[in-house]
């Protein structure tokens, strides 16, 4: 099983091209099902989620060119589909539950494994998607840890309100939808600028998808979606990662490939915390500071809140602060599991429920570490950069899961890693 050793402290400097936007890409090639021409998607990135995706896609027998140096793949439907999922493809990862709206939609009929992916809750149920493709006419029964789904004719329009924001439950309603007889309308709608991304794939495919307010959508559905190439958005998890390595380092970093005011939340935080930043169209240069500051309260929410996704990233960054900081976690359950490895390292956190306490001023020194999930792995790569002596992380499949080329990346600026087999 692979592993990286890191020796620190580094500072980095230097510059970071950012990937294309893994949580975009994957509903992105979901929705390409819906087509019956071949669909180009670009800017996709080398990560191990993909190649999953691609291969689920491949199983239910659709064509797949890809080409990893161009980072980009042609789809094409065939005449002989199948449209079952199977756990053994989805184990590894959640976003595999994204085709069943294409596929009930399309072939009105589908068996697909409940997913796998990042243990970062006890519970992140897909009742919120069932629940929203049962009101456009999908009827399902779960079996053996299959949902068996079907409909009579067509998915058929309907008004609905989401009891929860859910960035997956939205995309699978929105590509179901853009198949349905008639006008469907969505409430209480996640926005995240993935969700947006898909939608603008889907329109320029031919899909009539109009926002009718903050959180609201309106969907008419079209008989067939046309061929399309495609450019995925660059990936802001990536992009906030790379800023608190600058910031974290004391380091200078010039990172390219995604809008700035995607994660303007995140970078107005790390200003709090001392860091100088300039930004521009598709630029951020980010001067991390000698001193770091802490801060109060730091809360998880929905986009354009601070993003859970970067919550791990930023708790490296607040032990290193100059006094207690407190990081509330209210988007999953169990996403603290890194604190325990961050602990080896010397750290000193309290946590109750979904509360941490974060005691400033950390010494991190070198100790082995083991990966839990996807951004956890990526905090204790953080975390070893600034520590005194070696670490030796273990299970960094996590990591291949959602970053691409991250030690050649951080060798490029400065960091002392390496992959060990």
């Amino acid at each position: 099983m692979d592993k990286f050793v890191i020796k620190g402290p580094c500072k980095v400097k230097g510059q970071v091209d950012i990937s294309g936007s893994k949580n975009a890409s994957l509903p992105i090639l979901a929705a390409t099902i819906l087509f019956d021409q071949t669909v180009e998607i670009k800017n996709l990135p080398n990560v191990k989620d993909i190649d999953t995706m691609l291969e689920l896609i491949q199983s239910l027998g659709f064509t797949v060119k890809r080409d990893k140096k161009k980072c980009s793949v042609k789809i094409l439907r065939t005449k002989k589909i199948n449209t079952i999922t199977t756990y053994s493809r989805v184990k590894t990862m959640r976003a595999g539950i994204l085709l069943l709206g294409p596929l009930i939609s399309k072939f009105k009929n589908a068996v697909c494994s409940l997913p796998g992916g990042c243990l970062i809750g006890p519970v992140r149920p897909v009742n919120l998607h069932l629940e929203a493709l049962s009101k456009l006419g999908m009827n399902y029964k779960i079996k053996k840890g299959y949902i068996h789904a079907n409909v009579k004719k067509n998915l058929k329009a309907n008004k609905i309100k989401f009891s929860k924001v859910s960035v997956g439950a939205t995309e699978n309603t929105i590509m179901a939808a853009c198949l349905a007889h008639g006008k469907t309308v969505l409430k209480n709608c996640a926005i995240e600028p993935e969700i947006k991304d898909l939608i603008n794939f889907l329109r320029k495919g031919g899909a009539k998808i109009k926002w009718i307010g903050k959180r609201s959508l309106e969907i008419y559905g079209v008989r067939s979606l046309n061929t399309v190439s495609y450019s995925v958005m660059g990936d802001r998890i990536e992009c906030g990662t790379f800023c608190v390595a600058a910031a974290v380092t004391g380091g200078i970093l010039k990172i390219k490939g995604l809008d700035h005011k995607i994660i303007k939340t995140e970078l107005d935080i790390l200003r709090k915390t001392g860091s100088k930043i300039n930004t521009s169209k598709k630029q951020i240069l980010i001067n991390g500071p000698k001193k770091i500051k802490n801060i109060k309260n730091l809360v998880t929410k929905e986009w354009p809140g601070f993003s859970t996704d970067l919550q791990a990233q930023f708790m490296v960054l607040l032990c290193k602060g100059n006094g207690r900081s407190v990081i509330t976690e209210n988007i999953f359950q169990n996403r603290f599991m890194h604190v325990n490895e961050l602990r080896r390292l010397g750290a000193t956190i309290f946590v109750k429920n979904n509360r941490a306490v974060i005691e400033g001023n950390t010494n991190f020194d070198g100790a082995e570490l083991m990966s839990s999930d996807l951004r956890a792995s990526v905090a204790l790569v953080l975390a070893a950069m600034v520590s005194r002596g070696t670490s030796v992380i273990s299970r960094i499949f996590h990591l291949d899961r959602g970053y691409e080329k991250l030690e050649k990346k951080l060798r490029k600026i400065g960091v002392n890693i390496k992959r060990i087999f």
